[in-house]
């Protein structure tokens, strides 16, 4: 990764998914042989996986200036509201390929997740925004946020 920066092919590289140990080992490998560490993170962020961002990488964004691109913002969905009642016909959920996805909606703690999108529903309802803009919003409003996928 560090040729095809100084060879200006890319800007700059990251992880995805990694433990903040491997990225503490990564930056230390890269500053002992004089390369370039990784400058980017992409683990999952939302109201409902939150550890890994606000915990576990605390130390790494004030250490490493570790930059964050963040996807499920919308937790696959469940976020935005849509299956507050059921599993609607043509969603991601409802397709063979996504079965891991809708074992746990059908979870006792998706069950749990459903409860709460539906509380927060009225959040939304109140400020005139939808779930999803909450879901997002919510996720910017995080300083070591840097981008969120969508």
């Amino acid at each position: 990764m560090h040729n095809l920066v100084t060879q200006g092919k890319i800007l700059y590289w990251g992880t995805s998914e990694w433990t903040a140990d491997e990225i503490d080992q990564a930056y230390a490998f890269a500053l002992e042989n004089h390369l370039t560490p990784p400058s980017m993170e992409q683990p999952q962020y939302n109201m409902f996986h939150r550890s890994k961002l606000e915990k576990e990488y605390l130390g790494l964004f004030s250490t490493e200036g570790l930059g964050t691109t963040i996807w499920s913002p919308l937790a696959s969905g469940i976020l935005t509201g849509k299956y507050n009642k059921n599993i609607p016909k043509g969603s991601r959920m409802s397709l063979p390929d996504y079965k891991f996805l809708r074992d746990g909606l059908e979870s006792k703690e998706g069950a749990e997740n459903i409860k709460k999108v539906i509380k927060l529903s009225k959040i939304a309802d109140k400020l005139d925004i939808s779930m999803a803009q909450l879901s997002i919003a919510w996720c910017l409003k995080n300083k070591n946020v840097s981008t969120v996928i969508l």
